[in-house]
């Protein structure tokens, strides 16, 4: 019925984790039995961004597997098998009564301010009734019955629940007129004929889970164990909201975050873990994770600290070979459509050009894109600037070249900004009168063109000393 968001990545991140934890099998079953609410391409998004985030489901509609279909609309004949089973058992009837009926009853309830419920009166109908019915050519629905009586259950975080859903509840409907099961009867028969030995979803299931297991006995069927997960909050405690679309993973995509600064956050806000730690891999939620430490408080999540994360997982990235050359590719795709119509000079686009500044911008920026951004575009825009230019802001344009390139020749090795900083005082007191002020100007100009932006000290820690040479060298000569 939509797109993923925060909230169902972390109900899937955790049964991917704990499938893993244990040698099991993660699987994705599309739940599309409500027609009116199906959204176009959202089954095919949800699995796009379970593969994006680097969880793919082991098996699922897309990869299939032994136990398909495993879209639920292509599995109707197995419900209406179920039902019938129900229904010969006496554990289910058709109901006749009209939406028109059920909508008075709602309206009732509400007036008397008493929660809304069906008032079973189907359920005593006779045989005969049913037959005539039946032979009128009434539409119908199957209606499960509830029992009073029911047992305790033990969900693997919340302890022993039991919920007596006949009390405060009508008999509820499993299968609807046009044949479509609802998520009751659908997900205890998949369950049971997928072998599922475990379900990990979200707390709003937790008190339906009583009427989950009616069913069940009712089949005669050994329920599989349930852990239901606490809610994924704001901050301050309030819903996540899906109206802006700003908790959709397509949209954290598009903004340049990676997949594990999101794993990272959303478990690092919940429980489940020994201790809270920043920067952890997804290898190291599956070892470290623990089913018995989720606590039953709601997750509170503050989106704030998300750039912070993504520093940490882009640091990561940076620092790993085989992901660093996946983002220089990227980089130098940014660069062209960020600055290809200001003549980029192709070589700072040489993979030894993008890989030094990434190596040397490692833990400085959240994103990639802050690399294509004003602050940096000196890194891509080569300067064209001439000898006059520089001779309006200091005569001594020639010395201040010279000991700059000697600086760069002995500095070859590691450059630091706050050593360069020492160096570039020193120097300036070899001058006859340009003062410091003007010799930063003057090297600002030479090396970006531009008069504002990061200190002259981090920009030649970011170029490297090769291309700071260059770009002197063609100033002085221009």
């Amino acid at each position: 019925t939509g797109f993923l968001h925060l909230g169902g990545l972390r109900t899937a991140l955790y049964n991917y984790i704990f499938a893993k934890k244990h040698q099991g099998t993660f699987i994705l079953r599309v739940e599309d039995t409500d027609q009116n609410r199906v959204v176009p391409g959202a089954a095919e998004g949800i699995e796009d961004m379970l593969d994006w985030a680097g969880i793919p489901p082991d098996e699922s509609p897309r990869r299939g597997g032994s136990f398909g279909p495993y879209q639920q609309s292509h599995r109707l004949d197995l419900y209406k098998s179920a039902s019938d089973v129900l229904l010969e058992r006496g554990a289910a009837y058709r109901c006749f009564c009209t939406p028109q009926r059920l909508e008075l009853l709602k309206k009732e309830a509400l007036r008397s301010q008493q929660t809304p419920r069906y008032d079973n009166r189907c359920r005593h109908l006779t045989p005969k009734e049913v037959a005539e019915k039946l032979s009128q050519g009434l539409d119908w629905v199957v209606r499960f019955r509830l029992e009073k009586g029911v047992e305790p259950f033990q969900d693997l975080v919340y302890g022993w629940n039991k919920h007596e859903v006949a009390d405060v509840e009508g008999d509820p409907v499993i299968l609807k007129g046009d044949g479509f099961p609802t998520y009751h009867l659908a997900n205890v028969v998949d369950d049971h004929y997928m072998g599922i030995s475990h379900v990990l979803r979200g707390t709003e299931w937790l008190t339906s889970t009583s009427k989950h297991l009616l069913l069940y006995k009712a089949f005669g069927w050994d329920p599989p164990r349930f852990a239901h997960l606490p809610l994924l909050l704001n901050k301050d405690g309030g819903k996540l909201s899906k109206r802006q679309g700003d908790i959709f993973l397509e949209r954290f995509a598009q903004d340049g975050y990676l997949p594990e600064a999101l794993l990272d956050i959303i478990t690092n806000c919940g429980s489940g873990f020994a201790e809270k730690q920043m920067g952890r891999t997804l290898e190291e939620l599956i070892s470290q994770f623990e089913i018995g430490r989720i606590t039953t408080h709601s997750a509170l999540l503050d989106l704030e600290k998300l750039p912070e994360f993504n520093r940490i997982h882009l640091t990561h990235h940076i620092e790993n070979e085989g992901l660093r050359q996946k983002l220089i590719r990227e980089v130098q795709l940014l660069v062209e459509h960020v600055y290809g119509d200001q003549q980029v000079d192709q070589e700072v686009l040489e993979k030894e050009y993008v890989e030094q500044v990434l190596l040397l911008r490692k833990g400085h920026i959240s994103f990639l894109k802050n690399l294509v951004s004003s602050d940096y575009s000196y890194l891509w825009v080569r300067p064209s600037v001439s000898r006059e230019q520089l001779q309006t802001i200091s005569a001594e344009v020639d010395e201040i070249g010279k000991l700059v390139l000697g600086l760069m020749t002995r500095q070859a090795a590691v450059l630091t900004v706050e050593e360069l900083n020492k160096d570039l005082r020193s120097l300036q007191k070899q001058t006859k009168e340009t003062k410091y002020s003007s010799m930063m100007k003057l090297l600002r100009l030479a090396l970006s063109g531009q008069q504002h932006g990061p200190s002259v000290a981090e920009m030649m820690v970011t170029l490297g000393p090769k291309e700071v040479c260059g770009r002197i060298h063609k100033a002085l000569s221009s």
